[in-house]
């Protein structure tokens, strides 16, 4: 197979690129949440789609005092126009009637009748109402029809993460499905004969940690996790779990490498599988490889090492998950380093970092096969191959399961130097230094990355 080792920017730029997004389908709006707007989002109506009252209180016209008449107004109720001097009882949210000019809050009302003031609320049919502050200027505690949108008018654009804030947007406007990306399907086939998935290790042996970890971050991610079952270390078995698994991506665990008992290359080989990342010049991890079935699906090879095997997971599995979904690559977001941290040339490095007093600061317990590090980090930092000064800003990745790092902020682009002029001083991570020389565009996988194209 091909065994081209790829920088770390640009595996993650073929990853994105590995594959197209899944067809849409539409959906009731409850199951839309997680999923990705493939239309834009246009208003389906004014909204409000009626004049409304803000507050509860009187619906008056005109100077006043004013007449209280008919029934009181609830939300959901109709009311005929009010003529000047008129007054009618509504409620928070009730369509406010024609001819109206403001709403009396029922704080600020007083009957002019004082042995009325321990009437109903609403006061009696007939009775004269009055004002105690002044008369309510025109307009107030009104909402008025379209005044957050008219209908037509482009809400959200195509690409828009549904969140539930984006549905009740939705419901709000009448709509009752929405069309957006499919869900990608995730196959886990979990390679060791070492492996426990019980008791203590020992005698050779060695728990299972990475299907633990990885099928909830899978699902954090979007996908659907269908299969997730260990396969003996043999060819044979590799090669048949593979070719009968029909998700959208498959990702295998361990067996990456070309050890003895390595069969993850020789298995996607005996099928017809094109490698797109043969290796990743980045520690932990660089024995990962990307590859696609003949009927184009791909295939995600991780390390073992549980490090290493996040490591991979962050570089080409997140990458083709949130393509498939329809989801643009993450912005890349980073802080400071806190003291130097060692480069690892000529690889990429991620290690495990705290955020103390907004810098990053390296964990210890960052080698391929530990875990420690990594469960008590806020994220990942991608460390240049010649390593970053304190003060740097250096790129952060999430950790698994999370889609930010809190605190992180955008990564600075240098400003940009006229002819004859010194260059800026200020340190930037070396993505952000790709990224701003790219000659691709910035809506591109590869300029996201920081990557020419």
């Amino acid at each position: 197979m091909h065994s081209c080792v790829h920088s770390w920017s640009r595996a993650r730029a073929l990853a994105a690129g590995a594959v197209p997004a899944l067809l849409a389908e539409r959906l009731p709006l409850s199951a839309a949440v997680g999923r990705v707007l493939v239309t834009p989002l246009a208003a389906l109506t004014d909204l409000p789609a009626f004049d409304s009252s803000a507050m509860d209180g009187w619906a008056v016209s005109g100077p006043g005092p004013w007449r209280v008449r008919d029934t009181p107004v609830l939300a959901g109720d109709t009311c005929g126009p009010l003529a000047p001097g008129d007054a009618v009882a509504v409620a928070t949210g009730a369509q406010v009637p024609a001819g109206a000019s403001s709403v009396l809050r029922s704080e600020d009302a007083e009957w002019v009748d004082p042995l009325r003031n321990d009437a109903p609320p609403d006061g009696p049919t007939g009775a004269l109402l009055a004002a105690r502050r002044g008369r309510p200027a025109v307009g107030r505690d009104i909402r008025p029809r379209g005044q957050e949108c008219r209908a037509g008018d482009a809400l959200l654009p195509a690409g828009t993460p549904v969140t539930p804030a984006v549905v009740a947007l939705a419901a709000a406007c009448g709509y009752d499905t929405l069309a957006v990306s499919g869900r990608p399907t995730a196959d886990l086939l979990v390679l060791g004969d070492e492996l426990l998935d019980r008791g203590l290790p020992g005698r050779g042996r060695v728990r299972d940690a990475l299907g633990p970890l990885l099928v909830p971050w899978l699902d954090a991610l979007g996908a659907r996790v269908g299969t997730h079952r260990r396969v003996p270390d043999e060819l044979d078995a590799l090669r048949t779990a593979l070719a009968r698994s029909t998700a959208d991506v498959v990702l295998t665990t361990g067996g990456s490498a070309r050890g003895p008992v390595d069969h993850v290359r020789r298995a996607l080989e005996a099928l017809g599988a094109r490698t797109l990342v043969g290796g990743v010049a980045v520690r932990p991890g660089h024995p990962m490889l990307l590859a696609v079935l003949p009927d184009g699906r791909p295939v995600v090879g991780l390390p073992g090492n549980p490090l290493a095997a996040v490591a991979a997971t962050a570089t080409l599995a997140v990458p083709v998950l949130r393509t498939l979904a329809g989801l643009p690559p993450a912005a890349a977001t980073g802080l400071p380093a806190g003291v130097r941290m060692a480069g690892c040339a000529p690889s990429t490095a991620l290690l495990p970092v705290a955020v103390r007093g907004g810098a990053v600061h390296p964990l210890d317990y960052h080698g391929p096969a530990m875990l420690r590090g990594l469960a008590a980090c806020d994220a990942l930092a991608v460390v240049p191959p010649r390593g970053a000064e304190a003060g740097t800003v250096v790129e952060l990745l999430p950790r698994p399961g999370e889609a930010t790092v809190r605190g992180a902020g955008p990564l600075p682009v240098p400003a940009r130097v006229l002819p004859g002029a010194a260059p800026a001083s200020a340190p930037v991570s070396a993505s952000a230094r790709a990224s701003a020389a790219a000659p691709a565009s910035a809506s591109s996988p590869a300029a996201r990355d920081g990557v020419a194209a």
